[in-house]
């Protein structure tokens, strides 16, 4: 790390036990050790921290991403959704031999007929439903796949 050699070690030791003298010298070395172990901890966690902000960065960037790709496919789906409508209430007027609406206003729906159509389904049903009760018969269950 320092590229210091092990003579260069021993010449600083040396000077230490002439200039701090033998009985300070291992109270020094101690505290030494300890403020380098505290240093390294510190050189740690901030190496953890920026690690971290990073990862973040690149996940809220791949948030980002996710989220224009999302939008833009919803965005073409709906529009091939909504031209597939439009073909498909035109090919129906077509059948019908009802002229042609522009394409911008809604079709007119008869509420009344989807209506009376749901009605006599419904009293199809309880017929049913009462027709097998009063014979016994019980109906199974469906299984829907």
């Amino acid at each position: 790390m320092f590229d210091i050699a092990f003579t260069e070690l021993m010449v600083a030791a040396v000077v230490a036990l002439i200039v701090i003298g033998p009985e300070r010298l291992p109270r020094v070395a101690r505290q030494c050790g300890e403020w380098l172990g505290k240093l390294q901890r510190y050189v740690n966690d901030v190496k953890a921290d920026v690690n971290r902000q990073i990862q973040l960065d690149e996940l809220r960037n791949l948030k980002d991403e996710v989220t224009s790709a999302a939008k833009d496919l919803e965005s073409s789906f709906n529009s091939a959704v909504s031209d597939t409508q439009q073909e498909l209430d035109q090919l129906g007027r077509t059948l019908a031999g009802d002229e042609p609406e522009p394409l911008g206003t809604p079709p007119a729906t008869d509420w009344e007929r989807v209506y009376e159509a749901r009605r006599t389904r419904e009293r199809i049903r309880d017929r049913r439903v009462e027709r097998d009760r009063e014979l016994g018969r019980k109906r199974p269950r469906r299984r829907f796949h």
